[in-house]
């Protein structure tokens, strides 16, 4: 059989990273991704090279449409097209919603939400040629429940919510899955401006006890890359129950 290709934004680092590597293990070819962190995805790419995987970069910000349209011609000469992509690509920003500029506004939801739609509608072609294919964006309890001080993204997770569920009943009759993973506090850099203080304090929030890893969120995005045809336009959390 063929080897399958997954597209992985945002693969330098946290959930990305731990995606990457988790696809690589189960023998997928790997298309990596970031704008700033290169010399981590350089590190990647060794690292899966190293273990045996099948790799390569397409560095570029996905929140650029052009960007986006020149890694698919990328991806499409070297092997045609991701039969999975992973939206993971994405940033937070803490503060009042007054204090927020235009241009970090533009940020978040370009980077979180845009870069999804850019993103699939690259992929969805080849997708749709193959009648097969699935998505799995990277989403966010507060994309559901809302997070004090974190207004945009929150809004650009809901966005990803209802775009995960347009589009599932869009392509499900061309066989395509499109599914959201919605994610809990998971201990990543992302949270790294939690002081131990307030780390503790979230902790006793959550009935599981702890932060979610990297590593899980992986795991669960490789069982919907292998789910069932008819599990689509789902969001799934990960969260340690805490919503």
């Amino acid at each position: 059989m063929d080897k399958k290709n997954v597209l992985v934004t945002g693969s330098s680092r946290g959930i990305g990273r731990a995606c990457a590597l988790a696809f690589a293990k189960a023998g997928y070819h790997v298309l990596i991704n970031c704008i700033h962190s290169i010399e981590k995805l350089e590190s990647l790419e060794k690292e899966i090279l190293e273990a045996g995987g099948s790799c390569a970069q397409v560095p570029g910000d996905v929140s650029d449409p052009d960007t986006v349209r020149s890694m698919f011609r990328r991806i499409s000469a070297s092997c045609g097209g991701p039969d999975v992509l992973i939206n993971n690509a994405g940033i937070s920003h803490f503060g009042l919603l007054s204090d927020m500029s235009d241009a970090e506004w533009r940020a978040v939801m370009d980077t979180n939400l845009s870069s999804v739609f850019y993103c699939c509608r690259e992929a969805v072609p080849y997708m749709v040629s193959r009648k097969k294919g699935k998505i799995i964006n990277i989403s966010s309890v507060w994309g559901t429940a809302g997070a004090s001080c974190e207004a945009a993204y929150s809004a650009s997770k809901a966005g990803i919510n209802g775009l995960t569920q347009a589009l599932a009943k869009e392509l499900a009759p061309s066989n395509i899955q499109v599914n959201a993973i919605a994610c809990g506090v998971i201990d990543t850099e992302m949270n790294a401006r939690l002081n131990e203080e307030e780390r503790n304090a979230l902790k006793e929030e959550i009935p599981a006890g702890r932060f979610g890893t990297a590593e899980e969120t992986a795991g669960l995005a490789l069982l919907l890359a292998d789910a069932p045809g008819y599990l689509t336009g789902q969001i799934i959390r990960i969260d340690g129950g805490m919503i």
